[in-house]
């Protein structure tokens, strides 16, 4: 029975109702507490990242002892629900610890200015194909007269031209300018930094020109071939048989190199919810080791002296395990295909054992180990949405074992044509890995798409049936140079589906912008789908609560009023009608895009400039708007600054303002934005502002930059 809260017991009697109302479908349920303890985990990495500030080694160390001091008292506790806190107590606690002790394992130098034009040499450690250039990850050992000491661990630079001498493994010299990972466009966008800082990634830039060879790459033979070298040349072999952007689709989905793909196809593929084709995970995985599972006993199966005296089924699952495995290295081991090897691999083992597979725990199982391995993965996108959907789906499907369990008859269930059941199938997996993974792409990517089910039912087929078969053979012949024809076969499904996604990406609002969540919005919705997805009883509805609450958190959230870039001249105001306008064209059109796009509107910051119907002037000297009753004043030239600071409520400015523009209630100028990155302001009674840097918190990813924007570096070339 639930307790009345109409009740006139005291509330503290009340409280105590509820918690053993609670207890109760708990305890039937003890078989599902250990899939809590990766959330534990995942909880105690959230709060490493969540911290303003970063805690010493120490912090780390205490941690972890405690969390294995919890653990040993937890597993001689004969207490079950002691046994429970005490293990997810323990689990938070290592959690935080891990995610620290990773972040002390991958410290290296980072760039804080712009360095260059200077001299780089380096080692190639991959290339991919990336717009119009090459994008190639370098490992220097020598950037101009920078003392080794202080040059990153590896350096991520855009080629434009003799992009194909970037062969993996060779040492080249180039003529490049390098600079810090760029910060987020505004306060909880995106963070490259700290996604680069976990890459070893200290400096990103631009090289002029084509590198030369200073050692060409070793030539590989059997015992010397590098994962990287294998996979390069497996991308520039399908490639060469499959031009443009057929050849890149294919290219990603055997080695998960995604650059080259053309901007117009991946639009279209991701507005026709088939964005997860690009990214090597369940799917991808599912089809080759199963399918190496299916094709070796079936071949076993065939000799019937193999067949009756030796166990074909296990061969057959350490065959695909092998098959797997080696997909995985190729592949580039991302998070969404760790998580699915680790799942297939948990499911062939159980085979070769003979134990069945219990899949909610291999997921548990999976999250575990990538924590462990990876504890950033926990912000990332993939992480977040591969998870969700596959907990999601096995969830529905324990449901639907239990609805047939407690059929008398199940012969019903059992009639269904084949291909009636795989259209199902594929229906209920697209509709709940859609409803699943959305509130994250709308979180991390601003988009909503409405016909991801039809695009699914159409290209799946294709996928499963075309591609992926014909993707699995290419490789296994490719030592041969026997490939050619089974990559054409790949890249007519790939032509087909992309046909597909065209279709259906052009249909009428096919997709919609959706405006930045709050971060709050977002756990709160995690914490109310781990709870319907962990529990199995009718208690699991209750996750329905935090999720609702996190819609009123999206609702009632207020975007910001102003918003101001890093380069501290491209700015933008919340005009009368709710949309965000340019107070002029920018100069930072990434930051502008970033905040239009984060805000859902879909209109390009030309089309978002402001003119007079807005308020807006302008002239040599800045401009003037008027924002929820505030004069704003953007300063361009210092002539203008005594009468902007004189009369408006707020300024900007683009020349250094300290000690002199002392009116105003808030003041942003060069040295502001260079030293706390773009600004966020919410006007009103009481104007609130954030900042980057504020938001980023100081953490070894986000030292206060000082840039020396017109002055030659100290490591420059020739110096």
């Amino acid at each position: 029975m639930w307790p009345s809260l109409h009740s006139s017991e005291p509330v503290r009697a009340v409280g105590v109702r509820f918690l053993v109302a609670m207890l109760k479908p708990a305890l039937a349920e003890r078989d599902r507490w250990a899939l809590w303890l990766p959330v534990g985990l995942g909880t105690g990495v959230g709060i490493y990242f969540a911290l303003p500030f970063e805690p010493s080694p120490t912090d780390a160390i205490v941690s972890g002892a405690l969390g294995l001091c919890f653990s040993c008292v937890a597993a001689w506790s004969a207490h079950h629900g002691v046994r429970a806190l005490l293990a997810l107590l323990a689990s938070v606690l290592i959690g935080f610890g891990i995610a620290k002790w990773r972040t002390e394992t991958v410290a290296a130098p980072v760039l804080m200015h712009r360095v260059g034009p200077v001299i780089i040499e380096a080692r190639v450690e991959w290339a991919q194909t990336h717009g119009k250039g090459i994008r190639a990850l370098l490992s220097p050992t020598r950037i101009g007269w920078m003392r080794h000491a202080d040059m990153p661990r590896f350096v991520r630079v855009s080629v434009r031209s003799g992009g194909d001498l970037l062969v993996p493994g060779a040492i080249v010299r180039l003529d490049a300018v390098l600079m810090p990972p760029p910060p987020p466009a505004a306060p909880g966008d995106y963070d490259f930094g700290r996604a680069a800082y976990y890459e070893g990634i200290g400096a990103v830039g631009y090289a002029f020109g084509a590198p030369q060879i200073v050692q060409p790459a070793p030539l590989p033979d059997v015992f010397s071939r590098s994962v990287e070298s294998l996979r390069w040349r497996m991308a520039a072999r399908i490639h060469d048989v499959l031009p443009g952007s057929t050849g890149a689709i294919g290219a990603a989905l055997i080695t998960g190199d995604r650059g080259g793909i053309s901007d117009e196809d991946e639009q279209a593929l991701r507005d026709a919810g088939l964005a997860h084709v690009l990214a090597i995970a369940g799917l991808h995985m599912a089809l080759v080791g199963l399918g190496l599972f299916w094709a070796c006993r079936a071949v076993l199966a065939l000799v019937p002296a193999i067949a009756l005296k030796y166990p074909i089924k296990k061969w057959a699952a350490v065959a695909a395990l092998a098959g797997a495995a080696f997909y995985l290295v190729i592949s580039g081991a991302a998070t969404p295909a760790t998580r699915a090897f680790v799942m297939l691999a948990a499911m062939l083992i159980a085979i070769i054992v003979d134990r069945p597979a219990l899949s909610m725990r291999s997921l548990a199982f999976a999250a575990a180990i990538i924590l462990f391995a990876r504890p950033e993965s926990l912000i990332e996108p993939g992480f977040q949405m591969s998870f969700a959907a596959v907990g999601s789906l096995i969830a529905i499907a324990e449901w639907e074992r239990n609805k047939a369990a407690q059929r008398a008859d199940d012969r019903a269930s059992l009639s269904f044509p084949a291909v009636r059941r795989y259209l199902r199938g594929i229906a209920v997996t697209s509709f709940v890995g859609s409803i699943a993974t959305m509130p994250y792409a709308a979180f991390h990517f601003d988009r909503a798409t409405h016909y991801a089910l039809l695009g699914n039912l159409l290209a799946m087929p294709i996928m499963g049936f075309v591609t992926m078969p014909a993707a699995a053979v290419s490789i296994i012949l490719m030592p041969l140079h026997l490939d050619a024809w089974p990559l054409h076969v790949m890249g007519w499904g790939i032509e087909a589906m992309l046909i597909v996604g065209r279709w259906v990406s052009h249909l009428p609002g096919a997709v919609s912008s959706v405006a930045a969540w709050p971060i709050s919005a977002l756990i709160l919705m995690s914490v109310g789908g781990l709870w319907v997805v962990i529990w199995r009883g009718n208690w699991r509805w209750l996750g329905f609560v935090p999720a609702a609450a996190g819609l009123v958190a999206i609702l009632v959230a207020r975007p910001p009023d102003l918003l101001v870039a890093r380069d501290g001249e491209t700015v933008a105001f919340r005009g009368a009608d709710n949309l965000l306008y340019l107070v002029r064209h920018p100069t930072d059109e990434y930051s502008a895009s970033e905040w239009l796009k984060r805000d859902g509107d879909s209109r390009t910051s030309v089309q978002a400039v402001a003119g007079a119907v807005q308020g807006v002037r302008c002239d040599t000297y800045g401009c003037v708007a008027r924002e929820h009753g505030a004069i704003v004043a953007i300063s361009t030239r210092r002539g203008a600054l005594a009468e902007d600071c004189a009369n408006a409520d707020i300024v900007v400015s683009s020349v250094p303002a300290w000690g002199f523009c002392v009116g105003p209630k808030l003041v942003i100028d060069r040295f502001d934005v260079s030293r706390r990155g773009a600004y966020a302001v919410w006007l009103g009674e009481q104007t609130r502002v954030e900042t980057v840097q504020g938001s980023r918190g100081d953490r070894p990813w986000s030292k206060e930059p000082w840039q020396a924007r017109g002055w030659k570096s100290k490591f420059s070339s020739g110096e």
